[in-house]
């Protein structure tokens, strides 16, 4: 039996700027990642995704970024090793807050933007970020690519760790997600998103945009929530894992 957790990118709107359908893209979920009000989001909008997620049985974890809104988080920024962590204990305890007052856990920690990215292949981000989680609770899982130093870094720390897979994301050879930059970055076609998840949760391999054919890890399948088709994307998926006999489930419980 094949298992695997559904989650999205959310609370990402702010003040009187709506980003995403929320709403109706936790309708599919089992996990949220709730933006934490660095790269966006708001305290109105963190309390409001909380208490959507706990409404529909759906699992929170923190989404913390760089302090850069107008950027929303995907510009680079030099920062030392406790400044990191110290910006991210400070995002996941804010989270953790509006968890506590609506009757929920927070499951789990997953990076946002470049503070991801720059943390797939450098250590020392990587640490801080898993030396942030373990500070805070060392019970939290963290969420991010099989092949990222944040992954390796978890791992040698004894951190609970899953492996996460982008359904509407295409992949470079060394397991990283292609540029937004560049071409061919999002996979727009929903027959194609469903076929690739489908592949990655059960033969581990999935066609990297050079057309070579790599090998992949999913305990979870990201749809992001603010794109034109998420809604589409998100339910598709959903019913499809069904159809096909994958049970969807949270992190916690398939860490169980």
């Amino acid at each position: 039996m094949y298992r695997v957790d559904l989650n999205s990118d959310l609370g990402e709107s702010f003040g009187n700027y709506k980003i995403g359908l929320d709403e109706e893209v936790l309708r599919f979920m089992t996990s949220a990642n709730v933006a934490c009000g660095f790269h966006a989001s708001d305290p109105v909008v963190m309390e409001k995704t909380v208490a959507m997620a706990a409404a529909s049985g759906v699992e929170v974890g923190a989404h913390p970024g760089f302090p850069d809104l107008q950027g929303f988080g995907r510009r680079n920024m030099a920062m030392k090793p406790y400044e990191i962590k110290a910006m991210v204990m400070y995002q996941i305890g804010a989270i953790d807050v509006f968890c506590r007052t609506a009757g929920l856990k927070l499951q789990h920690v997953k990076p946002h933007g470049a503070l991801y990215n720059m943390a797939e292949k450098d250590k020392v981000v990587a640490d801080a970020i898993t030396d942030a989680i373990i500070a805070v609770d060392p019970g939290l899982i963290l969420l991010s690519p099989a092949s990222s130093m944040m992954y390796k870094s978890a791992l040698e720390k004894g951190l609970p760790a899953a492996r996460e897979v982008f359904a509407d994301r295409a992949y470079e050879e060394d397991g990283s997600l292609v540029s937004r930059s560049k071409p061919g970055a999002m996979i727009t076609d929903e027959d194609l998103a469903v076929k690739r998840v489908l592949r990655m949760i059960k033969e581990g391999r999935v066609t990297a945009i050079t057309g070579k054919d790599i090998e992949i890890q999913a305990d979870s399948v990201c749809v992001h929530g603010d794109g034109p088709k998420a809604v589409a994307f998100a339910g598709r998926i959903r019913a499809a894992l069904e159809e096909d006999g994958i049970e969807v489930v949270s992190l916690r419980k398939l860490l169980a």
